[in-house]
This record gives structure tokens, sequence and C-alpha cells, in this order.
């Protein structure tokens, strides 16, 4: 993500660019969002969700997992998000140029203790509008997983469950 300054940026994409490698950041409809690191309940669900997704997706042979931060160009002016964990179908490999410059086939966000409406509100909307196949958040107080799959043009709800992740798309469950 890092760039030498050269001048000053001329856009918010730039911007966003020029920030230092690791940097917890992303670019939602041309506005930048900071945010801390994640607490240990976060990260542990995050290990346990990327081991298993990892190692079915290598054992089947389905495409690449990977977790934050890993930017994700859902366009190239206003929209750079970093995923905890992402997935992109074998057949849509050629987004990944460095980083991911499209749009993942599946997204999984954890929730952050200041701020949920990051990721239920203002990132749903985001996934749904470019057409994220599926789309997962989990809650780590109460360990609800809510899901949406993309279908006819919007997000449709998928059952709730608690611990685990039923993915129609990958067709396992995943638990936490």
């Amino acid at each position: 993500m890092h760039e030498s300054i050269t001048r000053p940026p001329k856009t918010i994409m730039e911007v966003y660019k020029m920030l230092p490698e690791g940097t917890l950041a992303e670019l939602i409809d041309g506005i930048l969002y900071m945010s801390p690191s994640p607490i240990e309940k976060h990260q542990r669900i995050i290990t346990r969700l990327i081991s298993q997704i990892f190692s079915y997706c290598e054992k089947h042979d389905l495409g690449e997992v990977f977790t934050a931060p890993f930017d994700v160009y859902l366009d190239e002016h206003a929209n750079a998000v970093q995923p905890d964990i992402l997935f992109i179908a074998k057949e849509n490999l050629s987004i990944i140029k460095r980083h991911v410059h499209g749009v993942p086939d599946l997204i999984i966000e954890i929730l952050s203790e200041g701020n949920p409406t990051h990721d239920t509100k203002r990132k749903k909307d985001l996934y749904e509008k470019f057409g994220v196949k599926e789309y997962w958040i989990v809650d780590p107080e109460t360990r609800q997983a809510t899901g949406y799959a993309f279908s006819d043009g919007v997000f449709k709800s998928l059952p709730l469950s608690s611990g685990q992740i039923v993915s129609p798309l990958l067709g396992e469950t995943f638990s936490f």
C-alpha cells in the first residue's frame, strides 16, 4: 500500500495508497475510515475460521483465501476495503494483482467493539452494491453469524447460526 510521495495526492484513492503498510484503513464511497487493532476475541475467531476455510479450499482446490490486512479494491476510485476474511474462487483468481482488484466471492467480517454499524450497515450496503456472492457478519460477543447471499441484484438473508458459518457457496460449515 506504500508509495513514495513525489507530489501532493490528487485523489482520495491516492491518499489511501500512500498510507503505510499495515495501516488499518478502508475507503468507502470516497470517505477514509480508520480503526484500531482488533481485540483478542476477534482475533481468535478469525484464526479458527481462516484455518478451517483455508484447509477446506486447499483440499478441494477451490481458490484462494486471505485475511486482513489485505487490500481489496472494489473499484479504482473510491472503494478499497480490508475484509477480515475473503475467498476468491478459482475461476476468478485473475482479480489478484498484488492486491485484489475486483469483487471477492465470499467475505467474512467480525464485528468490532467500537463500531458494529460499520460492518452491519455501511459495508453490507457496499458489498451488496458490488455483488459479493456471500457475506457473513460474526458477532464475537453473542457468537451469532448473520449471512447474506447475493441473488437477483440484492442480498437475501441466510439462516442465522450460532458458533458457525454455514456457507452455501462453499458447501461447508465452519465452526468458531
